[in-house]
């Protein structure tokens, strides 16, 4: 199963989290959509062929796309791709850009699932994240999405907001299971390096981020969550059986993937390359090689220690056969001894010959799969 993700460069104004590469304005929108139907056309064999399961629009932020512009994306990508007739084409969305207008002429379009960008339910968090809507527009978004006729959507939260109490945070999941949506994403608060927030908190401008407080609230979202039937299928991701995402699952079980538009990442399974993070550089290279910043062929070390990462990360779990044969007796070795204190400590479980994330394992994923890494 192979996917496409496509970056929309354009915001209209930048969230003070938010690290990926993005411009507050969409004065070059025409020139932007020409290089990227161009940019298709030069990598129309990457994915040597393989059917496109999952189209993922996302950004940035893909509503700031006329309709029209959704349309020429959609005939370039079944011109060029073995485009599924079941294809999960995922497009995201803030709630400001939403209207019954917009929507009714996206359902006109090869979208079918809506990838909302709701953050919080409640007017001082999403101040203090920099969000241009606000908790009525949240809401609304979702009403009218159905009110649309998209079945098939998710929303996103964040959870370890300072502002966001625990009463608060169980306040918005109270909301959103009142929705009926099947799948959620949630995510906690980093503040990244180089960012507004990083900059307003060194300046005590903004108050940082508790990370004992966002563990609580990751440990709430978990217990409720499975109280109402989610499936914690990735570290960020919870769905109702069967409405799993199929983009996400393609990254988290090592599937192919393109990625168009500046910045974007692809992965054929040897190699890994991304694009340049810049929109005057892609637009002016995008029908070139140069539009592709840095490519690198993944060793075998890299490649195991991607695996550990990403299925440890998943409810499929690390599958020490899967090492076996696709790494090495030496691999598996590996994995098993730099599990084994994770397995005493009760952050990993063995079962079935795979190994698993405990709930308590889950607040230290990143640290436990850097652990079994192996040296390049």
């Amino acid at each position: 199963m192979a996917g496409i993700y496509i970056h929309i460069p354009f915001c209209k104004q930048k969230c003070h989290y938010c690290n990926f590469f993005s411009l507050a304005s969409n004065k070059y929108r025409d020139e932007f959509v020409k290089a990227l139907l161009q940019e298709m056309e030069m990598k129309s064999d990457y994915l040597k062929g393989e059917e496109v399961r999952t189209v993922y629009i996302g950004g940035g932020t893909p509503s700031m796309l006329e309709v029209s512009d959704i349309h020429l994306i959609s005939e370039k990508l079944n011109t060029l791709f073995s485009i599924s007739k079941d294809a999960e084409i995922t497009l995201e969305a803030n709630p400001d850009d939403i209207s019954k207008v917009y929507l009714k002429a996206l359902k006109s379009t090869f979208v079918n699932r809506l990838s909302i960008g709701i953050q919080s339910f409640f007017a001082d968090d999403l101040h203090y994240l920099h969000r241009v809507h606000d908790e009525v527009q949240s809401r609304k978004a979702i009403e009218e999405a159905r009110d649309a006729g998209f079945d098939k959507f998710t929303i996103d939260l964040i959870y370890g907001i300072p502002t966001l109490t625990n009463e608060k945070w169980l306040k918005n999941l109270e909301y959103f299971f009142a929705t009926g949506i099947n799948h959620l994403s949630a995510y906690a608060l980093t503040v990244e390096p180089r960012t507004s927030l990083s900059h307003l908190i060194s300046k005590g401008r903004m108050p940082a981020v508790d990370e004992m407080q966002s563990a609580q609230h990751f440990e709430m979202l978990i217990e409720k969550m499975e109280e109402k039937g989610f499936i914690h299928y990735e570290i960020s991701n919870f769905a109702r059986p069967g409405h799993y995402s199929k983009h996400n699952s393609i990254y988290w079980l090592g599937g192919n993937y393109l990625g168009l538009g500046p910045s974007a990442h692809s992965y054929n399974g040897v190699s890994r390359q991304w694009n340049v993070s810049n929109l005057a550089k892609y637009i002016q290279n995008a029908a070139l090689e140069g539009s592709v910043a840095e490519k690198e062929v993944l060793t075998m070390e890299q490649l195991y220690n991607e695996y550990v990462m990403t299925s440890l990360r998943t409810s499929w779990g690390c599958d020490l056969e899967h090492i076996r044969n696709g790494f090495g007796l030496f691999f598996l070795e590996h994995c098993i001894k730099e599990s084994n204190r994770f397995i005493e400590l009760q952050e990993l479980r063995l079962d079935n010959n795979r190994l698993y994330l405990t709930n308590k394992g889950k607040l230290f994923a990143d640290g436990i799969a850097s652990a079994m890494f192996m040296d390049s």
